[in-house]
Order: C-alpha cells, then sequence, then structure tokens
C-alpha cells in the first residue's frame, strides 16, 4: 500500500472539489507551496501536523486523506 499515493491523490481531489488552487490551499494550510506540489506529486511525505494542517484547510478530517 503507496500511503504516499494516497494521501497525495486525496488532497488533490479534495482541493479540486473544492475550487481552491494550490497556491490558495498552501497559504490556507500555513505550509510551501512547493511542499504541497510535493505530497500532491507524491515526492513528500508529510508529517502528522502538516496532515492536519491540510485537512483542516480543507474543511475536512485527517482521516479523510487517508481513504483509498
Amino acid at each position: 500500500m503507496d500511503w504516499n499515493q494516497i494521501v497525495g491523490d486525496n488532497v488533490r481531489r479534495l482541493r479540486g472539489k473544492r475550487g481552491l488552487t494550490q497556491e490558495q490551499l498552501a497559504h490556507d494550510a500555513e505550509i510551501d507551496v512547493t511542499y504541497l506540489r510535493g505530497i500532491e506529486s507524491r515526492r513528500r511525505n508529510p508529517s502528522v501536523a502538516v496532515i492536519g494542517k491540510i485537512a483542516a484547510a480543507l474543511g475536512a478530517h485527517p482521516r479523510d486523506l487517508f481513504e483509498k
């Protein structure tokens, strides 16, 4: 099971569903946009703290980022 792929795909899907650009989501989550791009492209492995920030910025629960 590739968790980087699952998390990256879910971040991208939820971001698109909410009509946010990567820049908007990164700003709202208070993370660097290049870090967010790395998460979405499966090159970066976000910490629990970053997962929480992204989920909050998406109006989602952190578990939503781990659903297959």
